[in-house]
Formats: structure tokens, C-alpha cells, sequence
């Protein structure tokens, strides 16, 4: 299924880390490194279709720019961000360490991809990705509403 969604075979996949209402797979939980051993730092990535299409319309809106705004502006906001930073590097190193700090989507100065931000807040629940949260929540009316894919 999970390649159906993307069209190509998935690379290092763990497990799936969440499933839409309809039960299939919207996030998978990826390995830190390739098979060859090239470093993977993406640990969750979306996978619905439906979902990922809403949320690059949500990424052409400007969100992500008032989103890394925000950050200068709001010390509580940014210390949010900074621990979603830590909880992802923690558990991605828990798995294999790649030696860096560098996590997703920009984190913990940038909002750069909001994929990877509801990829995180669907694969740990809310309350640990301030900006998947929010981008969920912009989202609601439109997701989740039940069949995002289905098996041919």
C-alpha cells in the first residue's frame, strides 16, 4: 500500500508509524540510513496522498514564512519547537545516531517542510510538534474524511 501512495518502492521503511480513519497507512516510520548506509535523517514520512497534497497547498500559502515568523517573536513557541527538535533527534539516534543535530523540516530555527512537521505530530500524538499540530488543525475540515487510498 505504502508504495501505491508514494509510486515508487519506499526506502527503509520501519514500520508505519500512523494509518488514516480508513486504516491505511498515512506515516511510516523510516530507518536513519539507506541499505547502502547513506544517511536518512527523515525518521517520519508521509505517506497519504490526499494529505500530502493539502498540506502543499497549506506550503504555497506563505504558513511556513509567518510560521519561522513566529519563532523570533514568540519565546514559549520556539522552546516548543526546540524540544520537538530534541524528542525527534532522540529518538532517530535511539534507532542508529547519524552524529548530528540536524532533525527535519528546518528544526529547531525554520519551519521548512510542513510534511515532515504532521508526518511527526501523526506519529506521536499532539502536543509534541507545535507546527504539525497546527497544520492539522488548518486541515481539519478536509482531513481526515475516511478513504484517503484505496487498493486497486
Amino acid at each position: 500500500m505504502v508504495a501505491q501512495q508514494l509510486g515508487r518502492v519506499p526506502r527503509a521503511i520501519r514500520a508505519v508509524a500512523a494509518r488514516c480513519p480508513s486504516g491505511h497507512p498515512s506515516v511510516i516510520q523510516t530507518s536513519p540510513r539507506l541499505e547502502d548506509g547513506t544517511p536518512f535523517p527523515t525518521l517520519y514520512y508521509l505517506t497519504c496522498s490526499k494529505l500530502a497534497s493539502l498540506i502543499s497547498t497549506l506550503e504555497t500559502s506563505g504558513l511556513m514564512k509567518e510560521m519561522t515568523d513566529r519563532l523570533g517573536e514568540d519565546a514559549e513557541l520556539a522552546a516548543q519547537y526546540l524540544a520537538a527538535h530534541r524528542d525527534y533527534l532522540a529518538e532517530r539516534d535511539a534507532i542508529d545516531s547519524l552524529g548530528t543535530d540536524v532533525s527535519a523540516g528546518g528544526m529547531p530555527g525554520r519551519v521548512k517542510c510542513l510534511h515532515v512537521h504532521v508526518a511527526h505530530a501523526l506519529a506521536k500524538g499532539p502536543g509534541v510538534n507545535p507546527f504539525g499540530d497546527e497544520a492539522l488543525a488548518l486541515l481539519a475540515t478536509n482531513w481526515p474524511t475516511g478513504d484517503c487510498a484505496r487498493p486497486e
